[in-house]
């Protein structure tokens, strides 16, 4: 049976890999873990909680990781990476929260959803994007990546980057299936990085 009360809850991607670090595995693990006390709280006072969370720096990396290894292998796009990041920061969370909440005696469910979102193809977002995303690029670069269709800027630190659009989310295709999870007592994770388009 499900609580009346239900908190969603936002986990940044700035909170799992800070600005300035260079965040190992492990230290995302680390601060998943140093961010869910209030989570945990919410939980064993009986709230069913949705937690949705960000991908900035690590959608970030993987965009370096396409970049380094692209003589090698098929770069990966955007939507498949946010995907990825959804899974594997979805993944941290779930065990982290697991754990802390069997050490608590707390035997609730964790459970993390792919979360596809709809949004409009007429979307100004889509038309201007203005989302940073990834690491500077070389002048070099960002002309090829320009030339292959992709739209790079400058950023507020004259560094060349990757940018997109960040479209308003119209529905929640999964929606039903997180409802039927929180109907069964079940914390979800959800609409990692905003969702995939």
């Amino acid at each position: 049976m499900t609580s009346a009360r239900t908190a969603v809850i936002a986990v940044g991607g700035n909170a799992l890999s800070p600005p300035g670090e260079r965040s190992t595995i492990a230290d995302q693990f680390r601060h998943s873990r140093e961010s869910l006390g209030p989570i945990v709280d919410l939980v064993l006072d009986g709230w069913s909680v949705v937690i949705v969370h960000g991908n900035g720096p690590q959608v970030g990396d993987e965009l370096v990781r396409n970049e380094k290894a692209r003589s090698e292998v098929a770069p990966l796009p955007l939507g498949v990476l946010v995907a990825g990041t959804a899974g594997w920061i979805g993944y941290m969370l779930q065990q982290s929260l697991e754990n802390d909440l069997r050490k608590a005696g707390n035997s609730r469910d964790v459970v993390t959803v792919l979360t596809q979102v709809e949004v409009a193809a007429d979307d100004p977002a889509l038309k201007d994007p203005k989302k940073f995303i990834g690491h500077g690029l070389s002048v070099v670069r960002a002309r090829e990546l320009r030339t292959q269709g992709h739209r790079v800027k400058k950023d507020a630190k004259g560094h060349f980057r990757r940018v997109v659009g960040s479209p308003r989310p119209l529905a929640i295709h999964e929606i039903a299936t997180i409802r039927t999870l929180l109907e069964h007592d079940t914390v979800v994770i959800a609409c990692g990085g905003g969702g995939i388009p």
